[in-house]
């Protein structure tokens, strides 16, 4: 049978004739290296400053990986490095199972959300994701701490060999870790359902932090390397650790337990490969449960109208004008927003839990409850990230200086709002605790002083550095902008921190000179201290923020 083809002169159509063969498609792996390789390339072009934040960032991984890898180097003979060693990879693969979700710096070849549309198989598909996952500044820093570790602990050939699959196993192991949990948890933080989870998660991650830091305290104690014997007798056996002791094993001759060790690694590999591809399958074929729900029934005028009481109360408590309707989008963003929430919880969380486990582990101090400013000020840096492509309208507010400063103000004082009462129950309970009623002025002056100053810098940073926060993702960081979202952050912290010097050097200077009845003066000069810097800040920043408009809402939108 033909059929004619009037847009065709040359005749005829034969559609009796066989298929074309179908074109051959190439290995993904090299696609997604080249583009892993482009979007890293393409992203250090848009802007200088970007590309300052990468190399500075870059530059200093490097040298902390260099010094890193000298001294487990130097480490090499000495007692219990192999307990040390086990701890250290441990503790690794654990940072790569939560810095995902929680301090992401990936891009969008990580990213499955963005592959659903093509026509890709999950295998083939996992081995460039695994491939390319591999390329950058955190596999760089995890691959050196392994080769030190490997060199501190392997003594032989059969060592050194076993050392190349061990290193293998642990680096593979923990890149595979954290794109299965980046995976399995995509839609994490933007689903309703798991809103609760995502904030017990955060919770969970700040205290695991502070536990860790015991342990750091603890083992520069007496006791030396040998106090993480009883810890790495129990990691040996849990992956990847176990790769790494298990060179420790060939080295001693006993290989018995490290052929298990090994295997046992191989076996925690193939099922987090068999979990990635089970999670990734199921993310690009389910549709999302926020689709298909159906609509609830509609609430009645009574619950409407309690609703609204319930938004006039609460607008009725905070200034009038443009303050008062900042502040209060600013606070329903941090109650109602999945990642804003997860944010703030973690900060009042660790804020409040620093002080007590320093008094459990003996260093005690009223100090130590400053750590509350500094975690509820930090929620004041990236201010329009937060609004993510949302800042649109609220730059179609922003005329002038002025328009821009009671926005910026607005923002700090819904922070300010709940840290003065937050970081005032953290110094009075620290002092409670300690039994140290007397010291809670100063204490409260040098808080005040340093919640202060974080706002100025975080209004700063606000301005100079934005970066977006994804909406759509479990990523706290849009592709390309890690380098720069950790070096307004911790830059900010640090310029904070520097200007508290007044008030940290009075205090010095009053403990002594022995005039420790004039330290009630810190209170009253830590709150007009913190303030004034605060208002400077401010208004040092509206200017910069009106005229950098453009700016910051592409810097913002880019997730």
């Amino acid at each position: 049978m033909t059929l004619t083809d009037p847009l065709d002169a040359k005749g005829p159509l034969d559609t009796t004739a066989p298929a074309p063969p179908p074109v051959p498609t190439g290995s993904l792996l090299p696609v997604f290296v080249q583009l892993k390789l482009s979007l890293m390339r393409n992203g250090l072009r848009q802007s200088a400053g970007r590309r300052a934040a990468y190399i500075t960032s870059l530059v200093i991984t490097v040298l902390f990986a260099a010094l890193q890898l000298l001294g487990l180097v130097l480490l090499r003979g000495v007692d219990d490095a192999d307990a040390l060693v086990t701890v250290l990879t441990a503790v690794l693969a654990l940072g790569w199972a939560v810095m995902p979700l929680f301090f992401p710096s990936g891009d969008e070849t990580l990213d499955p959300t963005r592959l659903v549309m093509l026509p890709l198989r999950p295998r083939p598909l996992i081995g460039a994701l695994l491939v390319s996952s591999l390329i950058g500044v955190g596999p760089l820093f995890t691959l050196t701490l392994v080769v030190g570790s490997l060199v501190a602990i392997a003594h032989g050939a059969a060592a050194a060999a076993a050392a190349v699959l061990a290193g293998v196993l642990a680096v593979l192991t923990c890149v595979a870790l954290a794109r299965a949990v980046a995976t399995a948890n995509t839609r994490l933080l933007s689903s309703r359902k798991g809103r609760d989870l995502a904030l017990l998660s955060g919770l969970f991650v700040a205290i695991g932090v502070q536990f860790v830091n015991m342990g750091v305290q603890k083992l520069s104690g007496q006791g030396g390397l040998g106090v993480l014997r009883p810890t790495a007798d129990i990691l040996r056996w849990v992956p990847p650790a176990s790769a790494i002791d298990a060179v420790r094993g060939v080295s001693e001759g006993a290989y018995g337990p490290a052929a298990a060790q090994f295997a046992l690694s191989a076996v925690a590999l193939a099922l987090l490969m068999w979990w990635w591809s089970r999670s990734l399958t199921h993310l690009m074929t389910a549709p999302d449960s926020s689709t298909i729900q159906q609509e609830k029934p509609r609430r009645g005028d009574d619950a409407a109208g309690s609703s609204a009481a319930e938004r006039g109360a609460l607008g009725r408590l905070l200034p009038a004008g443009r303050t008062g309707t900042v502040m209060l989008r600013t606070l329903r963003y941090a109650v109602r927003d999945p990642k804003a929430k997860a944010s703030w919880v973690s900060s009042l969380g660790v804020g409040l839990l620093m002080p007590f486990l320093t008094s459990v582990q003996g260093n005690g101090s009223i100090y130590w409850s400053c750590w509350a400013a500094g975690m509820l000020g930090m929620q004041m840096y990236n201010q329009f990230g937060q609004d993510s492509s949302a800042f649109w309208m609220v730059a179609q507010t922003i005329s002038s200086p002025r328009d821009a400063y009671l926005e910026l103000r607005g923002r700090a004082f819904a922070v300010a709002l709940v840290g003065v009462p937050y970081v005032l129950l953290a110094v009075v309970g620290s002092a409670a605790f300690l039994k140290k009623p007397a010291a809670v002025p100063e204490a409260l002056g040098l808080a005040f002083g340093l919640l202060g100053t974080l706002l100025a810098t975080g209004a700063m940073a606000s301005a100079l550095r934005p970066y977006s926060i994804p909406q759509d993702s479990a990523k706290n960081v849009a592709p390309g902008q890690g380098s720069l979202a950790w070096m307004s952050l911790f830059g900010g912290m640090i310029a904070g921190t520097l200007l508290c010097a007044p008030l940290l050097g009075l205090t010095i200077w009053l403990h002594t000179s022995g005039m420790h009845s004039l330290l009630w003066v810190l209170l009253p000069l830590g709150v007009v201290y913190g303030a004034a810097i605060a208002e400077t800040g401010l208004r040092l920043a509206a200017p910069r923020t009106a005229g950098r408009l453009p700016e910051i809402l592409a810097a913002v939108s880019k997730g």
